[in-house]
């Protein structure tokens, strides 16, 4: 085959016509091949392919779980010292957690999520926390001798502070509860009067215990359990100071005034006094300050008249505070007892 080139050139065009380069057909070449070969070449279209060896496997021998090998004396806390994730080759127990159809048995701990999920705790096996506890006692100081009783311990420290700590499957370890705080302490650890202790008994309302003589303050307003400790003990830290506060209008308070019967400021107390001292054949006068400090328990029964007069007032007349009522006047007086026919 031959390429032909045209060049121009004014207005005469030149042809010159210059063979590049032919192509030889393949049967040319086939042919002198032969020639040379004196041998006739055969078109082998469908090629048979040589078969390959396969190459053969051999397995290896595979090794048992290593919770069928491990050794029945051996060192729990070695294989497994801290909290960790479930694994099911370092535990030999059959573990089995899962929910399934009634009358089947549960998933096993192979390929077991539900064992993953939730925290365990077989790293604190009794050895372990011994072991633990044996290497944490050099930081730890002495329990001190003198509170070897929980008398000794209300006494020197009254306020008790509760808080509560939760273990459960979820994605944040933080409970909301847990931020809950209570503080509780006794009335009479207080150092409050009698005006005080009214004072603050009206500011606690009912978060008070008459029977246990405990006052409870709970809070769980803020969102974390340091924030709830600080507002506990700033609110019995109000209350205490408000209550030894004394306004200017408290001072002009009467005995109509008051909420509650108190019996030493009430006219009951003087005539207990006055017929205390007739009989015993004391005559005299006494003022308004004395008949408030005039302490009754020196006379007999009278503590218990004093008790029965307030509850019957304070508290509203009923069966009961009747009949305590008429036993202490009787003892007060020296009668027998009633006689129920």
């Amino acid at each position: 085959m031959s390429i032909i080139t045209r060049r121009y050139n004014g207005s005469v065009f030149y042809y010159n016509a210059q063979i590049l380069w032919r192509c030889h057909s393949t049967s040319l070449d086939i042919g002198k091949k032969g020639e040379e070969e004196e041998e006739f070449r055969v078109l082998d279209i469908l090629k048979k392919r040589e078969r390959q060896q396969r190459k053969k496997f051999q397995r290896n021998d595979v090794q048992p779980d290593r919770s069928e090998r491990m050794a029945t004396n051996q060192d729990w806390g070695n294989v497994w010292p801290g909290p960790r994730s479930f694994h099911p080759s370092s535990v030999p127990l059959p573990i089995r957690q899962g929910y399934v159809p009634k009358g089947q048995a549960p998933p096993g701990k192979k390929a077991n999520a539900e064992l993953m999920k939730v925290p365990n705790f077989l790293h604190l096996t009794p050895p372990v926390i011994k072991r633990q506890c044996e290497a944490i006692k050099q930081f730890c100081t002495e329990w001190p001798k003198l509170l070897n009783s929980e008398e000794a311990i209300e006494k020197h420290y009254p306020q008790e502070i509760i808080t509560s700590d939760y273990c459960h499957a979820s994605p944040t370890i933080r409970n909301p509860l847990s931020r809950i705080v209570t503080l509780r302490i006794k009335l009479s650890n207080l150092n409050l009067d009698k005006h005080a202790k009214d004072k603050f008994l009206r500011l606690v309302g009912d978060k008070y215990d008459e029977k246990t003589d405990l006052v409870t303050i709970t809070a769980d307003r803020c969102p974390v359990r340091k924030q709830n400790l600080d507002y506990v003990n700033y609110l019995l830290t109000a209350c205490y100071h408000e209550a030894w506060t004394v306004e200017d209008w408290e001072k002009e308070k009467s005995l109509d005034d008051m909420e509650y019967y108190d019996f030493d400021t009430q006219p009951s107390k003087k005539n207990l006094v006055n017929w205390h001292l007739r009989s015993s054949g004391e005559e005299k006068s006494l003022s308004k300050e004395e008949y408030v400090a005039f302490d009754v328990s020196s006379i007999p029964n009278a503590d218990e008249y004093k008790d029965a007069v307030s509850s019957l007032f304070n508290n509203a007349e009923s069966d009961e505070t009747v009949k305590k009522y008429g036993s202490a006047v009787r003892k007060l007086l020296g009668l027998p007892e009633e006689k129920l026919v």
